[in-house]
This record gives structure tokens, sequence and C-alpha cells, in this order.
């Protein structure tokens, strides 16, 4: 028998770690029929996992919001994660958790007799933006498509409802823009496919505070902001607000702290990353190396 190819990631499925290429769920799993599902994705960067406990802790909060079930401890899915980023040998990983409601008896529609099911896997690190967007900024655009309400779907709970999400991002890619932002029944902006939204608004430092995931990234920007001395505010965010801000930011695991130029058809600033954003940037991956943040990873096992 041939050794598996891990090179282009591994992953968990069922009891057994795959190559990234065999991977698959049932396709009556109701994670994929219904979108019945969580799941946490955490970073791995120069060899160890940056803040894993704050998405273990996020990620099992999901599944008991979700009512679901992994059958495994925060210890053993961390060892899972770490298996599968030992087995594809990546330095710098992307690294997702997922858990699936799986399948009821054939014909029922109880939810509560489904056996979950539990998965992971670990690719080459993603970025949400390429290097020019992360060095310039980019070009957001601010939806008509209004986010899911939280009283439908609970946004501090991942989920894959993203539908409100796509159509958005459909919708600026279109109009020539990278990325989308959504709002809420107010015109207050929430959230983007896979990212939250700063800006600096007359100074202080401003983030939406309902309606949106709590990202860790979006956690780790504001335990910056405050270790810099910085006035954090957590508010309701309207759009015209974020078109006049003096700066505005991203934050996602698929990238840490992106700037942003441009707003719609409005220059942010002076069209550049400025100087509270820079600084940012360059605490949040100081950060990665900080021993308090990172869980190295064995590969020699």
């Amino acid at each position: 028998m041939s050794t598996p190819d891990f090179s282009q990631g591994a992953a968990f499925v069922r009891g057994q770690y795959l190559p990234i290429s065999q991977a698959s769920i049932p396709i009556t799993d109701w994670g994929f029929l219904r979108s019945d599902a969580t799941y946490d994705v955490v970073t791995v960067w120069d060899g160890a996992f940056f803040r894993i406990d704050v998405h273990l802790e996020r990620f099992r909060r999901s599944c008991q919001r979700w009512r679901l079930d992994t059958g495994l401890s925060d210890e053993q899915i961390a060892e899972v994660l770490a298996q599968c980023v030992r087995l594809s040998g990546l330095r710098s990983s992307y690294v997702e958790m997922i858990c699936t409601r799986g399948q009821p008896p054939w014909g029922s529609r109880d939810p509560r007799r489904a056996v979950n099911q539990f998965y992971a896997f670990a690719v080459p690190f993603v970025w949400i933006a390429n290097e020019q967007q992360r060095e310039q900024g980019m070009h957001v655009m601010i939806s008509d498509v209004q986010r899911i309400p939280a009283a439908s779907v609970d946004p501090s709970a991942k989920n894959y409802h993203w539908n409100d999400l796509t159509m958005g991002l459909l919708g600026a890619l279109d109009a020539g823009a990278d990325t989308v932002l959504l709002v809420d029944s107010h015109d207050n902006v929430v959230e983007g496919p896979g990212f939250n939204v700063f800006c600096i608004s007359q100074g202080a430092l401003v983030t939406p505070d309902q309606g949106m995931l709590e990202g860790v990234s979006r956690r780790t920007v504001i335990e910056i902001a405050q270790s810099l001395g910085l006035e954090v505010q957590m508010r309701a965010l309207p759009a015209q607000e974020l078109r006049r801000a003096e700066e505005v930011l991203l934050s996602t695991s698929g990238g840490g702290v992106l700037p942003v130029s441009r707003v719609d058809q409005q220059v942010i600033g002076d069209g550049k990353a400025g100087p509270i954003t820079r600084q940012l940037v360059q605490t949040y991956w100081d950060w990665h190396a900080d021993p308090n943040y990172s869980r190295p990873i064995n590969y020699s096992l």
C-alpha cells in the first residue's frame, strides 16, 4: 500500500485521518442537507496554535447553543487538531473543527435522534486578502442585503447560514469591490463574510456590539487596543459613520488585522492604512510569538 499524501492537508473523518482530498461527509448528514452544524477555525503560525483555548471555548459554547455534542473533551479535540497539522507538516495552517447534526434514523425528522458527528481538518493558511490588499487596503462595499436577524439565527454561535453574506458578497464583487459588509434593519453595519469591522471615529476604536459573531480576532484587537491605551467603544455603528471614519479595519483569523482604504465610493483617510491600524497590525502579529497566546505543536510525535 502507498503512503498517504498529507502534504496538501489532513482531515479527521469518523475516527480516521485522511488526506484532505479524500475527506467527505455523507450526503444525508443534516450538516449538509440543512446547514445544521457548527464550527470554529484556529490558525497555526510558525508551528504554534494562536489562542486555541479561546477557540475551543467558543466552539463548546456554539455546540451547546445548537444542542450538539462532539463526544470529546477540549483536550481531545486539541489533540485531533494537532495531529491533523502534524501529519500535514504545515507550519502555517488554517485548522477547522466541525460538529454536524448527523442523521436521525431514516424517515425520522426528530433532531434529538441524530448521532452528532465530529470532523476536523488542517490545510495551508488561508488569507482572505491578497498581499496588495493587505498593504494598500481593501475596497469594501456596504450591501443593501440585511444580515439574518439575531432573533432568527443567533450570530454569536458559529453557523453555516451564509446565504445573506454570499448574496451580498456577489453584489459587491460584481460592482468591483473586494468584499462586503452587511447591515441590520436599522442600517447599522454588523459584519462581513468571515470578518468583523472596526473604525476610528473621533479618536476612539468603534466596533458593533450586536448582530454579529464575536470573533476571536475581534477580541484580540479589542484587547490590543486596551493595552495600548486606546478608547474602545462597543456599540451600534451606523453605515454613514463608517463611511466618514478616520480609519477602517477588519479582523479575521484569515489574515488578522486588515486595512480598508475605501468604503463604497468614499476614500478613507488618505487612502491607505492609518497609523492606528498599522500599530494594531504590528501588535497582532507580535502577539503570535507571545507564549501567553500560543501553543507550540510537537511535530516529532
